[in-house]
């Protein structure tokens, strides 16, 4: 199965709130599942930084990414033609492209937002 990460999900992982004892975190960590990681995470990760929102080390996130085998998802065309198509039901620009790399790349969406299950996506619940 593929997995694709939402930010929160990304966070609930690193930061080890439980999430080895979940459905979701026993789907992370089966290696049978390829885990991708987006580089839209990861920037998120570093604006909510840079505004004082977060307080994690980037390179902390980045090697346990490295460790767990994520694999790390840029943003191609394909993604972009998916978000072109994509409803509005909520206003987060990130999880926009993170649904949309979701659509594209056929995998599941494993995130802690509720709203994430209005759109044409299969949802992971986590946590």
């Amino acid at each position: 199965m593929r997995l694709l990460l939402d930010t929160n999900v990304l966070l609930w992982w690193a930061l080890d709130e439980g999430a080895e004892h979940s459905d979701a975190g026993r789907l992370i960590a089966d290696p049978a599942n390829e885990v991708l990681l987006s580089v839209v995470s990861l920037w998120e990760v570093v604006i909510k930084q840079r505004v004082a929102k977060l307080d994690i080390a980037l390179d902390a996130l980045v090697r346990l990414a490295d460790a767990q085998r994520f694999i790390r998802l840029g943003v191609e065309d394909r993604h972009l033609q998916a978000l072109v198509h994509l409803p509005f039901h909520d206003r987060d620009p990130f999880d926009h492209l993170l649904i949309a790399q979701a659509i594209a790349e056929d995998a599941a969406f494993v995130t802690r937002d509720r709203a994430a299950a209005r759109y044409p996506i299969i949802v992971v619940a986590a946590g």
